[in-house]
């Protein structure tokens, strides 16, 4: 018997990077633990981290190139695969032009350093404006604020928690996800050392969430108000000269243009459109300005919704006048060891945002990439640049998108699908041609992403565990090959390893961080709290901070016309909700994230739920513009009254996934509205969609 071994390495499931040991016999996973010296993650794992072993050994895994032949899947070979892929997707450009390609790339990739180093020269080779990913259904109001306050897309500030005295988190969930945009593995325990040490957590959310639960205050907020609540912050604190931008001063533009915006959001106002009382309001404000160190964090809640990017705009607005920005225990910049940020510089260059617009509906284009809510209209909608061909790497928009099921209809009628992908999903059903994508433990390990976000700057590396299945190459090579058989190149490049020693020593720490040094450490290295960085890395024209861009200026007007978009037809609102046990779709082919009791499940509040006849475990129809679902209903007073509750990631119906489709469950985005926009970013509004809940007959 093979002596048992050990590998050091971080979940790359979310965005946590929680620290694991894994023991192994060389072809096994015997255990999965937590590593409790890791410098960011303290001996934290959640349930998600043990399932990596089982997505290496799904028996539903795709392990060899599939083509569709006669409407089935059959094995091909690598080369086969490469050059009916290449030749496919030139045929679709030269009879259609560059843009009939459409490109959607998932949430995974974000975690995958070989793909995100070799998918933009895939896109380049493709030469389309069609790209699409899981961002804008996701993230990109964050993005668009960095942008047009700081001049680049990735400054964005994370909550120093390790040193806050008071934060107030709008519209997230971080006991559950660990950090959203902020990268905080173990947060319960974080919450604990924040009241420990006499601070306050308090949570705005239609939702009493596991986070809220823990917290110091929670405020039910009625859905897609949250901008409503701090634009009243910012009023109030402004009333009460309390506005103090401290060591920023000297690089603040636009301090009273953005007293006199927020000037009709007074508390009142705020409590009229919240549902939060104005005296709570009034207080919130004061204290939060009072507070020896404070920070606010809107995330999920405040940013998949209509009004997200003002949302992000207030955000970082609150944490700027109040001395909260780029300062200790407030909202902070990390330093990473690979520096995204300078990797993706234009310092000195004079952007223009948005880049595009969409050819149909004139949706912004941000960061090279168009909202996922327009790819069905660009699918459907004739003429030049419509969509006919589609490639997707680690993405199934039928159930993650909004509205997927009209995107499913699009895939149904193009020229040519190719996916990179492990499963033949909801999505991936409808390609010509599948190629075996890789898992984490098959992966070299080095998040660039969320190094970026983190808490506190540490950097992890690890190589890959265990072979792919049947010799295959890493996704990166697929990813790389394809690169090279659509530019005739005759080499795909070095491998990411080679590639990150080179990245190294252009970032920051590089005397202290190398790819040797990292694997001799085991544990990622830890690099120390935030600091203060930002003045020197500004990339505004003028390296300045603009607190009051124009565009955002703009759409005030909108705001204050915001009526709540209930109707006799669709009296309640709908948001979604995370799980600890389940991230996306992708992670559903797990039994053991799976088994036990059903977890998708409609939450509505017992006054609801009474109004309706509806009692708990009974089977109900949830019914908005776009359509209807039938599933359990689940009464708790944790839901706002008037809102109700959906999980995401469930619903595979019609793939090849046996035990997520066995399950039984829905997915949210066969009621999402892909109308549902936020102009200003693109993002997808999934929070407050308008439903109807019922009795099934």
């Amino acid at each position: 018997m093979t002596q048992p071994m050990t590998h050091h390495r971080s979940c790359n499931i979310c965005e946590a990077m929680c620290g694991l040991i894994i023991t192994h016999d060389g072809d096994t996973v015997l255990s999965v633990k937590p590593d409790p010296d890791d410098p960011l993650s303290r001996g934290h794992i959640c349930p998600k981290a043990v399932a990596l072993q089982d997505f290496r050994v799904d028996p539903d895994r795709v392990t060899r190139p599939l083509k569709k032949v006669d409407g089935a899947f059959v094995e091909i070979s690598w080369e086969e695969a490469y050059d009916f892929a290449a030749q496919r997707l030139q045929e679709v450009q030269q009879a259609h032009g560059k843009d009939a390609v459409g490109v959607y790339l998932g949430n995974p990739n974000a975690h995958k350093f070989g793909n995100l180093l070799n998918l933009p020269r895939l896109v380049k080779a493709l030469g389309t404006v069609n790209r699409y990913s899981s961002a804008t259904a996701d993230q990109i109001p964050h993005h668009v604020a960095s942008i047009h306050m700081m001049g680049h897309p990735m400054l964005i500030p994370v909550p120093d928690v390790e040193r806050t005295d008071f934060m107030v988190i709008i519209g997230g969930n971080p006991l559950v996800s660990n950090g959203s945009m902020m990268t905080a593995p173990g947060f319960g325990k974080r919450m604990d050392e924040i009241k420990a040490r006499g601070g306050r957590v308090v949570v705005i959310d239609p939702r009493r969430t596991e986070t809220a639960e823990k917290a110091t205050e929670h405020h039910f907020i009625k859905p897609e108000t949250d901008a409503f609540l701090m634009f009243a912050l910012l009023h109030e604190i402004f009333e009460a000269d309390l506005a103090d931008l401290a060591t920023l001063a000297g690089v603040v533009d636009g301090l009273e243009a953005l007293r006199e915006a927020v000037a009709p959001f007074d508390a009142d106002k705020a409590a009229e459109m919240t549902g939060i009382p104005a005296d709570t309001i009034r207080q919130l404000a004061h204290d939060f300005a009072t507070a020896k160190s404070a920070v606010c964090y809107a995330r999920m809640g405040a940013s998949t919704q209509s009004f997200g990017t003002l949302c992000q705009w207030a955000n970082n607005a609150l944490n700027i006048v109040t001395g909260n920005f780029d300062s200790e225990g407030g909202a902070m910049f990390t330093t990473p060891a690979l520096d995204y940020v300078g990797m993706t510089s234009r310092r000195g260059q004079v952007r223009s945002y948005p880049e595009k617009r969409s050819r149909v509906s004139g949706q912004p284009l941000y960061n090279g990439e168009f909202p996922i809510s327009v790819m069905a209209e660009e699918m459907e909608t004739s003429g030049e640049g419509q969509i006919k061909a589609m490639v997707t790497v680690a993405g199934n928009p039928v159930l993650t998108a909004p509205n997927g099921r009209r995107i499913e209809e699009g895939l149904e009628k193009l020229d040519f699908m190719l996916s990179v992908d492990i499963h033949i999903n909801d999505t991936t059903r409808h390609a010509d041609l599948i190629l075996p994508g890789t898992v984490a433990l098959e992966e070299v390990m080095y998040d660039m992403v969320f190094h970026t976000f983190a808490v506190r700057n540490t950097s992890g590396f690890a190589p890959a565990l265990f072979d792919p299945p049947n010799q295959n190459p890493q996704e990166w090579e697929v990813i790389a090959q394809l690169t090279a058989r659509l530019t005739g190149a005759n080499s795909i490049g070095p491998d990411p390893t080679t590639t990150l020693g080179a990245l190294l020593p252009n970032g920051y720490h590089a005397d202290r961080v190398s790819v040797d040094a990292l694997e001799k450490s085991g544990t990622p290295i830890d690099l120390g709290p935030l600091v203060a960085n930002l003045k020197d890395r500004l990339e505004t024209p003028d390296k300045r901070i603009n607190l009051a861009p124009q565009a955002f200026l703009e759409d005030l007007p909108r705001l204050l016309e915001f009526e709540p978009p209930v109707t006799d037809e669709f009296p309640l609102l709908m948001i979604g909700r995370r799980q600890v046990r389940s991230h996306n779709s992708w992670t559903q082919n797990s039994l053991r994230l799976v088994k036990g009791k059903n977890r998708c499940t409609v939450q509505l509040n017992p006054v609801d739920a009474a109004r309706l006849g509806i009692e708990d475990e009974a089977s109900v129809i949830v019914e908005g513009r776009v359509g209807s679902v039938e599933m359990a209903a689940e009464v708790t007073d944790e839901m706002a009254p008037g809102v109700v509750s959906i999980p995401q990631g469930w619903g595979q119906k019609n793939g090849k996934i046996g035990i997520a489709r066995d399950v039984g469950t829905i997915s949210i985005n066969d009621l999402t509205d892909d109308s549902r926009i936020d102009p200003v970013s693109g993002n997808a509004a999934f929070n407050g969609v308008p439903v109807a809940v019922k009795l099934a007959s």
